[in-house]
């Protein structure tokens, strides 16, 4: 049984290989991720995830295909995956000192192109931050192409107060959903 993980993110590759799982292949989905008009954070997570899924599996037939996306939410707000320092300080700015919603959607496609989805949704609080940790975590880069304008498993866990779901999840792949569907497919894991 072919597992083709759809998605070029190095953080979900090893947050399969956490579980013992090794992809056969990886296979990125090149698709439009802009929101639909008025779409939920949810939904629209839900979406991509689903879309990447049905493209990869139409070039691996009778493979599994995963996929996933992962969307950063100030309320109904997409936040964006960074690309400056000026759009990852606007987003930290508008994190800080609250609580915001990290939606993680996957989408696993069996060898008869059956899909099945899980959404994982998790709260994250950020500290109030001041000027100084916002410019040292600028200066870090580790913002760069991440939804939201931070990084979780990296220097930002510091300016965590609390989380509420699964750390994998806000990762990138909630590892508990992940593995279920898996088992479900008969992919073997133990």
């Amino acid at each position: 049984m072919r597992l083709i993980l759809a998605s070029a993110s190095p953080r979900r590759r090893d947050l399969l290989g956490q579980i013992g799982v090794v992809p056969d292949a990886v296979d990125p989905a090149d698709i439009n991720e802009t929101p639909l008009k008025a779409e939920l954070p949810d939904a629209y997570a839900a979406r991509v995830a689903a879309e990447k899924g049905a493209l990869v599996a139409l070039r691996h037939p009778g493979a599994l295909i995963l996929s996933g996306d992962t969307v950063v939410a100030a309320g109904r707000r997409i936040l964006p995956k960074a690309e400056s320092a000026e759009e990852a300080r606007r987003c930290l700015a508008l994190l800080s000192g609250r609580r915001h919603r990290v939606w993680s959607a996957i989408t696993l496609i069996d060898g008869e192109g059956r899909a099945r989805h899980r959404l994982s949704a998790n709260v994250v609080i950020f500290k109030r931050l001041d000027r100084a940790e916002v410019d040292a975590y600028i200066a870090s880069d580790e913002w760069r192409g991440k939804a939201g304008g931070y990084a979780i498993q990296g220097r930002a866990a510091g300016l965590i107060r609390a989380i509420q779901g699964s750390h994998s999840a806000i990762m990138g792949l909630p590892l508990y959903e992940t593995r279920a569907l898996l088992k479900a497919a008969g992919y073997p894991l133990d």
